[in-house]
Parts: structure tokens; C-alpha cells; sequence
């Protein structure tokens, strides 16, 4: 192929034994049409752009294969709506390689949608185009919401119809990830009772993701400690911009403290921790509020899956894993304190009241059903100017009923020495003007799906990069859903 890209593969998960993944070639399609191209992803990544994009629809879609790629599905287990399946890994999802990155990180390639591997299960392997889209979409809103995500490479039309409730056009996703294990891939193990194979999956994930942990006494512990800590970081972050992720399976968390899998996520518009948009959480068990307490359940069934490895004496090794779990709740607050201090410019220095100044707002936005993002923003005007208080009461079903609130919040403030300027763009570096909103990505999908207009896909990218910048242009995309446009549930897509 002329000007073909060359990508340096290091492909070490490939280097494990055999019982981690099954090798497997991506299927050829018929039609690979490049739709969309993450160049500036392509470059952190140390890629040759130009020859990606220039053959991207061979490329991406798996037709040609990159040299240096050792491509494989990976194995791995899952608690699924809570109930322990032993044996799921990547059905649909192909890792093609990994690579150093600019920064000296270790990355994979991973398809999506790429064919049939022996973890199909009876399904197609393959991807329809809105599932694409959206995981598109969000991973690179996530990106630059601030938030650890697996990024979007590309995406590339297929030619070929899959039929899921209806015909619809195929598509491969191409996504970067620190890597692709799980929770699920140490329980893959655990339920075999191979002890050696956890041993060799935590040294692989301490050499990969935390090095700093290889000479300290007591490595599996530590290890345990350090996933926990990232997922408390990462739940807290998701809180404090209204995302839900909708299917919080095991399978679904990275061991690195990235998200992972955008299917049935969606960010919260009026503030109710009981939100739940996914349609097949007909229980609630990942409800918006609910997800702390859901990372505390996984981060107890990693620590299952690791008990053989954590010490000799098991009862010792119980003690350890059930002490590590029961400081998640602390870590997950201390992120949270973070986060809600950050959005609400309280400072580092917590001083009597604070709790219940923040616990006061919530309540008044749930009962006055508020819009989660645009309330924030508008605090932040409202911090640097009180005439800015009008446009925040028009979010409430009772304009006044802030008004109170914001006198104490005021007065809180006012015991710093911050400028209100200074505090207001703080405090919108904080709170974004632009999230997903569900019906302009239900919108943009729709367009593209039915009608073959990735327009306002490509114009919901361009806004959502930059999130906490104003952009008057953009203005409709900031606001919330008008009667009739509300989006009340989400799809997985598989």
C-alpha cells in the first residue's frame, strides 16, 4: 500500500500465556468508508496522521492489517446487574496492539465492531453506527471535561447492515485505552482457580499502570489500595459533571481508573440522584446516586478475586481485603469534598457550615428541578455579579427559591480574600457551560443513522472540546431538553 502508515507495536499483553485471550483477525467488510479521524489523538499517540487518514478506511475497519499488530480477544469474567457471569470477554472488540505514547505511556489500539471472536457468544461481532457515534462522542467529551477516559481513534462505516431491533448500517470503533483489564479479568481467573495467572495479571498491571508499588512490602495489597483510590477520583469526577454510566458491571471497570464502555451513559439534565436513563436498569442499581456505593461493590469483588495472592494466612488476607474496601467510602468523599468545593469556590480550608451549605443546594435543586449544569454555570456568574441572579432563578420552578441559599453562600464567601472575578473563573473552569446533552446526541445519531448527515455529529464534537469555554454561537447547546425533547432512556447497542 503506497504511503503506508508504520506504527512501533509493543504488544506485551500479547506476551502473556495463552489462557489471557484467544488470537483472532478482525473480518473483512465490504465497503469501509472513514467517517471520522481523531488526528490530534494520532499525534499524542506518535502516529504517522496523514498516512492513517489517508488509508483509514482499511485501517480502521480491520481489511488491512497494521504491521507489527498482534491482534487478539482478550478473556475475562463479570458480575452483569450483579449476577457473576465466569466467562464473557471481548465479543465484538479486537486489540490490535499497543504502543508507546509522545508522553512515554504505554497505549492500546483496540476495534470495536470488528468481527466475530470465540467470545462472540452467539452474537455478530459487530457494531452498529449510533453505539459508534455515541462512544465517540462521549469518550472525547469525557477527555476534555477533564476526566480519565478511553479516547476515539476513528470510525468507519462498514458497508454491511446489522440487524439489532431493526436493519442498520455497521461501523467499527477504533479506541485507545491505558489498557482494556478489568475487574473482570482478575475474576476470569479467580473463578478458575488459577492462583498463578492472578499472580502473573497483578505483576503485568503494577509493571504497567503502577510501577511505584513493584519494591514495597506488600505489592497485591497495595495494589488493591491503589485501584480503589483511582475509582473513589474517577466516581467523584463523574458526579461533579451529572454523568451516569448507566451499566457499572465489573466488566465495565478499568483497572487503570479510566471509563470504559459508553452504551446506555447519559449526563443528567434536572438534578435527581435517583436519574437512571439506561434501559435496562430497570431497578435503578446505577442510578446517578447510587454510584459510589456500586464502585465500593466492585472494588469488593476485585478483592475477592486477588484474596490468593494478598497473603498466605487467609484469614489474614480476608482482614487485609475487607479493611481496603471499607476505606473506599472515605476515599470516595475526600474526592467529592474536592470536587463540590471546587464548583461552589469554597476553598481548601473547610469552615463550619460548609457541609450544610452544600447539602442545603442539592436538596433546593432537586425540589425545585433544576438543571444540574446550567445551575453551576450560573453560580458562577452569579459569584462575580448579583445581577446575575435572575437568569439563576429562572432554572428553579420558584425563581425565589435560591434566594436565601445564596445570601448565606455569599456571606461564606466573603470570608476569603478572592476577587469575584477571580472566583468566577475559577469557578467556571470548574463547572462547564457544555456536557452530551442526551437529546442533541439522540439528535445527532438520528441524523446520521437515517439519513447519512454526520454534520451535526462533526458540529456536537467541535463544541463539546471545549467545554468550559463560553461559546455564544453554541448557545442551544447548553440547554437543557424543551417539553417533548427530554430523552428518558438510553440503548447498549450490543
Amino acid at each position: 500500500m503506497s504511503g503506508a502508515a508504520t506504527i512501533h507495536f509493543d504488544n506485551s499483553y500479547a506476551r502473556l500465556p495463552d489462557a489471557f485471550f484467544a488470537p483472532v483477525d478482525p473480518t473483512p467488510v465490504e465497503a469501509p468508508r472513514l467517517i471520522a479521524f481523531n488526528r490530534a489523538l494520532a499525534a499524542e499517540l506518535g502516529l504517522d496522521a496523514d498516512a492513517l487518514e489517508r488509508h483509514g478506511a482499511a485501517y480502521f475497519s480491520g481489511n488491512t492489517p497494521l504491521p507489527g499488530s498482534l491482534p487478539l480477544a482478550m478473556a475475562y469474567a463479570g458480575h452483569q446487574f450483579g449476577q457473576f457471569v465466569p466467562r464473557l470477554g471481548d465479543g465484538r472488540a479486537i486489540l490490535i496492539g499497543e504502543v508507546i505514547d509522545r508522553a512515554g505511556k504505554r497505549r492500546d489500539i483496540q476495534l470495536k465492531g470488528a468481527g466475530q471472536t470465540p467470545y462472540s457468544r452467539r452474537g455478530d461481532g459487530r457494531a452498529a453506527l449510533g453505539p459508534v457515534l455515541r462512544e465517540y462522542i462521549i469518550s472525547e467529551a469525557m477527555h476534555a471535561l477533564g476526566i480519565p477516559t478511553t479516547r476515539a481513534l476513528a470510525a468507519v462505516t462498514t458497508g454491511q447492515p446489522v440487524y439489532r431491533d431493526r436493519v442498520l448500517p455497521g461501523a467499527v470503533f477504533t479506541r485507545v485505552a491505558a489498557s482494556h483489564i478489568r475487574v473482570g479479568t482478575f475474576q476470569f481467573f479467580a473463578a478458575r482457580g488459577e492462583t498463578d495467572n492472578i499472580r502473573i495479571l497483578a505483576d503485568h498491571v503494577i509493571e504497567r499502570h503502577y510501577p511505584e508499588l513493584k519494591d514495597v512490602e506488600k505489592p497485591y495489597l497495595a495494589l488493591l489500595d491503589a485501584v480503589a483510590e483511582r475509582q473513589a477520583a474517577l466516581i467523584a469526577k463523574w458526579l461533579g459533571v451529572g454523568f451516569i454510566h448507566g451499566v457499572m458491571n465489573t466488566d465495565n471497570m478499568t483497572i487503570s481508573g479510566e471509563t470504559i464502555d459508553f452504551g446506555p451513559c447519559a449526563f443528567m439534565d434536572r438534578y435527581d440522584p435517583r436519574t437512571v436513563y439506561s434501559s435496562i436498569d430497570q431497578h435503578g442499581r446505577y442510578a446517578f446516586g447510587n454510584q459510589p456505593g456500586i464502585g465500593q461493590w466492585n472494588i469488593a469483588r476485585l478483592a475477592e478475586a486477588l484474596l490468593p495472592i494478598l497473603d498466605e494466612n487467609e484469614d489474614k488476607a480476608v482482614e487485609a481485603a475487607n479493611e481496603a474496601v471499607a476505606r473506599f467510602m472515605d476515599r470516595f468523599q475526600a474526592h467529592w469534598k474536592i470536587v463540590i468545593r471546587a464548583k461552589l469556590s469554597l476553598g481548601e480550608d473547610e469552615r463550619d457550615g460548609d457541609q450544610g451549605l452544600i447539602r442545603d443546594l442539592l436538596v433546593t435543586l432537586y425540589e425545585q428541578k433544576a438543571d444540574y449544569t446550567l445551575t453551576f454555570r450560573r453560580l458562577a456568574d452569579a459569584a462575580e455579579d448579583a445581577r446575575a441572579d435572575a437568569a439563576l432563578g429562572a432554572l428553579l420552578e420558584d425563581p425565589a427559591a435560591l434566594t436565601p441559599w445564596l445570601s448565606v453562600w455569599r456571606e461564606r464567601l466573603s470570608q476569603d480574600a478572592t476577587t469575584p472575578s477571580a472566583r468566577a473563573q475559577a469557578m467556571r473552569k470548574a463547572n462547564p457551560a457544555f456536557i452530551p446533552r442526551n437529546h442533541k446526541v439522540d439528535e445527532a445519531l438520528t441524523a446520521a443513522v437515517d439519513h447519512g448527515d454526520f454534520s451535526l455529529f462533526e458540529a456536537l464534537n467541535d463544541v463539546l472540546s471545549k467545554p468550559y469555554t463560553d461559546q455564544p454561537a453554541f448557545a442551544p447547546y447548553a440547554e437543557p431538553p424543551k417539553p417533548g425533547e427530554e430523552i428518558t432512556a438510553t440503548f447498549c447497542g450490543t
